[in-house]
């Protein structure tokens, strides 16, 4: 069987909802942390990260969004096809919060790799937060724009990612309550029943 694996806290949280919501024959086999370094996983991930899928044949694809791309080609109904509207925009959301939101992220999970001293690390944070800041600020303009309860007007694996970004607020200096559309948005999502079953499947609890 095609099997996802994922890590408490991670964004591979994204995919396993998508599972949730497709119903997909996907395995979810949910690491400790640590075990993503170890030599069994680095032989699927070189990388060392998730998430991975692992298919029957062995073949491993990486990367969140290329996950739900294929997750929805694979098993979605004609919603999540990239040839309609909701499914270009889906690509265009999930492009934005991986490679530009989740990249920001670097700064305050990993100021070290960024600067030296300690001073330079507090100033890496600083522009990080700065940066999410505006960041969130967009992507609640958005959700309000598209009527404020999935963020493309319908609900698309662009609200999977978004909810794990809603999640990681909490470990900055930001505050949700500054941002009422994703703060709606994460109340909704930890209602939803898929949620709360990729949440259990990885060790994760509600926030909200």
């Amino acid at each position: 069987m095609t099997t996802l694996y994922t890590m408490p806290g991670t964004c591979s949280l994204a995919p396993n909802i998508a599972v949730a919501w497709l119903d997909a024959p996907v395995e979810i086999h949910n690491m400790t942390y640590g075990d993503h370094k170890n030599d069994d996983y680095l032989a699927i991930n070189s990388k060392g990260k998730v998430p991975a899928l692992r298919f029957d044949d062995g073949d491993v694809l990486t990367e969140a969004a290329a996950i739900l791309a294929w997750l929805g080609a694979a098993h979605g109904k004609e919603g999540y096809a990239r040839d309609t509207r909701l499914g270009r925009k889906e690509a265009e959301a999930l492009s934005f919060m991986t490679s530009e939101v989740h990249a920001a992220y670097g700064g305050h999970f990993a100021p070290k790799s960024l600067a030296d001293s300690a001073a330079a690390q507090r100033e890496v944070k600083r522009k990080t937060y700065e940066t999410l800041g505006n960041h969130y600020e967009r992507i609640n303009g958005v959700l309000n724009d598209n009527g404020g309860e999935w963020y493309l007007g319908q609900r698309s694996f662009a609200d999977t990612f978004l909810y794990v970004l809603t999640r990681w607020i909490e470990q900055t200096p930001l505050s949700i309550s500054d941002y009422s559309a994703l703060k709606a948005h994460r109340a909704r999502m930890e209602a939803d029943e898929g949620v709360r079953l990729a949440l259990k499947r990885q060790d994760m609890e509600l926030v909200g």
